[in-house]
């Protein structure tokens, strides 16, 4: 059985996230299944040591980095992988990887964990709901300074999507794509990608936590405590359910307003490990995921169903994907507090069959995500940019 050597690109992010989880368990399941896989990393915290000008130099270097384009071609000599596969590229890789690549003749395929390709701040979320205001047209998005609220490193984003799309780098340069959900894959149709080029494979845990035992008494909110993820909809639903504990796990810019705001029948634990967060969800009767924002896939919610936890989730984005409505959940309209309150109501009231959601929510979990599902859905994804070619031979031979 061929097992391509792969050369993996990923450019880190200062605040650790569900992206850089998902490269790291793909990296571990390569090489315990006997794969040659090397890296080339660079961590967004390197721009905390940049100069004045160094700084500045990220407006062109985002477009195009010379330097990564050398290292890249050197990299691949040195290493000659059958296969590069890309991750996050901003700001400091660059789309030059893929010319690079070429140059070398090396395919590459490129995993697709946000909406960056149509949407410079890559989360179609903008004024506290999900956007879809500029339809594509990046001036627009550059004068709502939609990039971490600033026009300027909008506009460095921007120059970089429009240069690209204007040399068809995304079609011409990427034998294939790969998006966690149906969701993703069909809102970056309108980047200029075309949809056979991309292959939906949702993500995987690395190893199965095992179905929980027993569950305490206290519902579950897990992740970043931002406006997207619906924290500030949480706390006004928890307000109204008073008899209810609800434990929010996880840290981030509103977790002080959420603090003096939250009834006291809601706690905080601040971050965790995934290990402790996974002994957290083991004990939660159910997992609240109240995202207001477009989600790519969402690994809480597969976390909670490989523990057999049902998942209450936002009817919006990827999370329909994962949680079926009144089978391994349930879902609510997002920006309808009533409809929120209800849904908590009825799987507080009813732990029976919120229970036995939990257990089908853990059946679909062994069918679909397990470590297994992703390494045959990522040497599927290797075998469609081979059986492109006319003939393949190992770079390793």
């Amino acid at each position: 059985m061929f097992q391509p050597g792969v050369l993996v690109i990923h450019n880190r992010y200062q605040q650790a996230g569900g992206e850089d989880a998902v490269v790291r368990a793909e990296v571990a399941l390569l090489r315990r299944h006997g794969h040659r896989v090397a890296e080339y990393g660079r961590d967004n915290a390197e721009i905390d040591l940049f100069g004045m000008m160094r700084r500045a130099s990220l407006l062109a270097t985002t477009t195009w980095n010379q330097s990564t384009y050398r290292e890249l071609r050197h990299a691949i000599r040195a290493q000659r992988p059958d296969v590069v596969h890309c991750h996050n590229l901003l700001p400091l890789i660059s789309p030059a990887v893929y010319y690079a690549c070429q140059a070398e003749g090396v395919p590459v395929v490129q995993s697709l964990h946000n909406f960056r390709l149509s949407c410079p701040a890559g989360t179609f979320f903008r004024h506290g709901a999900a956007c879809d205001d500029c339809g594509g047209k990046l001036g627009e998005s550059v004068l709502r300074g939609c990039y971490r609220s600033s026009r300027v490193q909008t506009a460095a984003v921007a120059v970089m999507l429009g240069m690209h799309r204007a040399l068809s780098t995304w079609e011409r340069m990427v034998e294939a794509y790969s998006a966690p959900s149906r969701f993703c894959a069909d809102r970056l149709a309108s980047s200029g990608i075309s949809r056979e080029k991309v292959m939906v494979r949702p993500n995987f845990l690395p190893s199965d936590p095992g179905m929980r035992t027993s569950g305490a008494d206290f519902a579950l909110f897990a992740g970043r405590l931002c406006e997207e993820k619906g924290v500030r909809q949480l706390i006004r639903a928890w307000r109204r359910l008073r008899a209810i504990p609800l434990v929010i796990v996880g840290d981030g810019p509103l977790r002080e307003e959420a603090e003096k705001s939250a009834p006291a029948n809601v706690s905080f634990t601040g971050a965790l490990s995934p290990e402790q967060t996974l002994v957290r969800i083991k004990s939660a009767r159910f997992l609240v995921f109240p995202s207001i924002g477009y989600e790519t896939f969402g690994m809480v919610a597969l976390e909670a169903a490989a523990c057999g936890v049902a998942t209450l989730g936002a009817r919006l984005g990827a999370i329909p994907e994962l949680v079926d409505d009144g089978q391994t959940g349930r879902l609510f309209d997002p920006h309808n507090a009533d409809d929120l309150v209800d849904k908590v109501e009825w799987a507080w009231s009813h732990p029976v069959q919120t229970n036995e959601m939990g257990a089908a929510a853990r059946r679909r979990y062994l069918n679909q995500y397990t470590a297994e599902h992703g390494y045959e859905s990522l040497m599927q994804l290797y075998e469609s940019v081979f059986d492109r070619r006319p003939t393949h031979v190992s770079c390793a031979a």
